[in-house]
């Protein structure tokens, strides 16, 4: 399963008393669709997953897939810290039309290297769905080990992994013992180009919310050999990567799409929405591209 190399992390589009929107919704896929991404994370940690109910995000991964309408993979967020829970929703997304799952390490309960294994390797094992898997210690507390995710290769739908320790031994080290068939993502966009030229496949992205045609421009010029423009690309958008996440993730870009005309609403609690000092941080870093 190729999900393509700029992967978006989806909001979860909210409407005036915090209820999902589904008329944002259809126009947020078209948005992306039309801006470059390639596959659609739904429920992540960006679409609000932790206060987002069970049967919001079953109701969220049929919306998806019926909006994009084959037009681009919807990959359905299911990992939880609940190998038992997580499985159970890997089963019912299945059902909702969805084309893989994305997985986190569980978070919190800090299982070992062993358990780590067994966990992924049941929720891989419960439909035959291809798995990207997702290591973001700094969210989760606990690293899935090189060894750990050479061993979680040879499962045959373990097909991806979103990279987002921000170890750069760990990433080389990933990148010169993968099988063929594993792919590599980046999880933090402004390492798109330095994962690029290690040798990873892309990007799961939360920036290409706003400035998607650019980051696809940049991967594309990368890819033709063109070192220096995608490079003069990644420094144009390096402030852009980092004013996203000068608070929480997704109250900034949520920010930045209703001020680009793309309306998502708020966040839920316990985030709160971008300040006034937030919004016109990010109205500086975008008005170049797109404010309207």
């Amino acid at each position: 399963m190729d999900f393509g190399r700029l992967v978006t992390a989806m909001v979860t589009p909210f409407d005036d008393n915090l209820h999902i929107d589904y008329g944002r919704l259809e126009k947020l896929v078209d948005h992306l669709i039309e801006t470059g991404t390639t596959a659609i994370v739904v429920a992540g940690t960006t679409g609000e997953s932790p206060t987002l109910s069970h049967d919001e995000k079953l109701d969220l991964f049929k919306k998806v897939a019926e909006f994009a309408a084959g037009r681009v993979k919807v990959i359905a967020g299911t990992g939880s810290n609940d190998t038992a829970a997580s499985v159970r929703l890997s089963k019912e997304a299945e059902q909702c039309g969805i084309d893989g799952l994305l997985v986190v390490a569980p978070y919190y309960n800090r299982p070992s290297q062993e358990g780590l294994y067994r966990h992924f390797k049941e929720i891989a094992e419960a439909t035959p769905l291809p798995n990207m898997l997702y290591n973001i210690p700094g969210r989760s507390s606990v690293n899935i080990d090189v060894e750990t995710q050479l061993r979680l290769a040879e499962i045959p739908n373990i097909v991806a992994m979103k990279e987002a320790t921000g170890d750069v031994n760990q990433v080389l080290k990933l990148l010169a013992n993968r099988p063929e068939n594993y792919t590599v993502y980046s999880g933090d966009d402004k390492m798109l180009l330095p994962f690029l030229a290690l040798g990873g496949y892309g990007i799961v992205s939360v920036a290409s919310h706003v400035v998607g045609l650019e980051m696809k421009e940049l991967i594309e010029a990368f890819l033709a050999g063109e070192v220096e423009r995608a490079t003069a690309l990644h420094n144009k958008l390096l402030p852009i990567f980092e004013s996203l996440f000068l608070m929480p993730n997704p109250a900034p870009v949520k920010a930045a799409l209703n001020m680009i005309g793309v309306p998502v609403g708020g966040v839920r609690l316990p985030l709160v929405e971008a300040d006034d000092k937030m919004v016109g941080i990010l109205r500086e870093m975008i008005s170049p591209h797109k404010v309207k």
